[in-house]
């Protein structure tokens, strides 16, 4: 293994760069940006500069109906502006385009919270493998002892089959170490891939395993963090952005037949809409002479009735469609985040009250599985017999329950941390939220004691 240590705040400072995900939603708002820049310059024209070259040879019929023969050539070099611009997508397009980059910038930011949750779950989960493996380490130790002091015991006061059983528990915590060694390698493989880290390192938290990080106070009224989580979080940017924008396409399809488009077209050669100005010349059998300047222009004003009305009428009807799908889809993300909230501060409070009860049975876990051994070769007489002050089977079974409280404080920190992050997430990373900011209510005091 080759180790790297890290702490919380380096990986969240690399969810917020590193990963795919975020870099994604940067080019997605760039290219938003692209389309707004174009929208901006939609009533300036295009310019075509080149060369054209005309022949003609064979019949041809004039304006009068008579079949002519001819054998001719022209050729211009030059220039033409050519534009076809309707008002009402130079005035509304890039209202639209501003409020598609908004919801692209929105989302940008939703891929950096969702990223930072990621990264912060995948970190306690390499914090819980770890803070695992220490108490199963520390468990595993006991059953060995256990074993020996079984076997120094004289033969009356203790079975042959404890030292057995003994061996039977020692098996058994090996058995967690294992497990927990490879849940360390396999979070720790997961936190690298968000962080694009190489594979191969084995991350090592920096903070203790059993720290709980409090980041909104648990104590804070539910009431008062829904409506901060309205106005914070950025999907609800996104989907008001959204709606803007579909209602923008909607007034622009409304005002399109109403109002005409210009439009400015090169016609000195075909097709028309290539050039207008330059310098022009031409003659028969495939003389190119008698060179001057050219200039040919057409401007028009132009209603369009696309088929008959009937399909403005319909346009209009697609982007109101849009707009309400908008308004429906924006009200249904406020009613999610009203609930996420409520589920992740669900959760804080109850990872909370876990943790509460599970430091002090593993403080108690630990003094028992203790005391069990260092009594089991302590004797004392009752009547005419000799027995132990321990049995061994007791102190097998402190064993055991040292490992289930070890399994339930590191679980219970992890849970808290995780929860914790999940209602940060919630609120949409708010400032003001951070604890101590917000109004206390009723609750518990969150363990911070270190567990021996």
């Amino acid at each position: 293994d080759q180790p790297l240590p890290i702490n919380l705040a380096t990986a969240l400072q690399l969810a917020g760069a590193r990963p795919l995900d975020v870099q994604i939603a940067g080019r997605q708002v760039a290219a938003a940006a692209a389309v707004f820049d174009r929208a901006r310059v939609l009533w300036l024209p295009n310019i075509s500069v080149g060369a054209d070259y005309f022949a003609h040879t064979g019949p041809q019929q004039n304006f009068a109906g008579d079949i002519l023969k001819s054998n001719r050539s022209t050729f211009m070099a030059g220039f033409g502006p050519n534009v076809v611009f309707n008002f009402s997508d130079a005035v509304y397009a890039p209202l639209a385009a501003r409020q598609d980059v908004r919801a692209r910038q929105a989302l940008e930011q939703t891929a950096i919270n969702d990223v930072s949750f990621q990264v912060a779950d995948a970190y306690f989960a390499v914090q819980q493998a770890r803070g695992e493996l220490a108490g199963a380490l520390l468990a595993e130790k006991m059953p060995d002892d256990l074993a020996r002091r079984a076997t120094a015991l004289a033969s009356g006061l203790a079975p042959p089959a404890v030292e057995n059983r003994a061996q039977v528990e020692l098996a058994r915590r090996r058995q967690v170490v294992f497990t927990a060694r490879e849940r360390w390698r396999v979070a720790g493989a997961e936190l690298g891939r968000l962080l694009r880290l190489d594979p191969t390192l084995l991350l090592e938290p920096a903070e203790p395993a059993f720290l709980p990080v409090t980041v909104i106070d648990p104590t804070a009224p539910v009431d008062a963090l829904i409506p901060i989580a309205l106005g914070t979080r950025p999907e609800l940017g996104a989907h008001q952005a959204v709606v803007q924008a579909t209602l923008a396409r909607l007034k622009q399809e409304k005002l399109r037949p109403l109002v005409p488009s210009l439009a400015v077209r090169s016609v000195s050669t075909n097709p028309s809409g290539s050039l207008g100005y330059g310098t022009f010349g031409g003659g028969r059998n495939g003389r190119l002479d008698d060179y001057s300047g050219r200039f040919d222009i057409d401007v028009q004003l132009l209603w369009e009735f696309q088929s008959l009305g009937l399909g403005n009428r319909a346009r209009v009807a697609e982007r109101r469609a849009e707009n309400e799908a908008a308004t429906l889809d924006l009200f249904r993300t406020q009613d999610l985040i009203a609930a996420e909230v409520v589920q992740a501060y669900a959760q804080v409070r109850a990872a909370a009250e876990r943790l509460n009860e599970a430091e002090p049975a593993l403080r108690e876990a630990v003094e028992l599985a203790n005391r069990n051994l260092e009594g089991i070769g302590q004797t004392r007489r009752i009547g005419d017999a000799i027995v132990l002050v321990v049995r061994p089977q007791e102190a097998v079974a402190a064993v055991q329950a040292l490992g289930q409280a070890n399994a339930d404080f590191f679980a219970a920190v992890a849970d808290y941390n995780r929860a914790q992050f999940r209602l940060y997430r919630a609120l949409g990373h708010p400032a003001q939220c951070l604890a101590g900011a917000v109004g206390t209510g009723t609750a518990s005091p969150v363990a911070t004691e270190p567990t021996p």
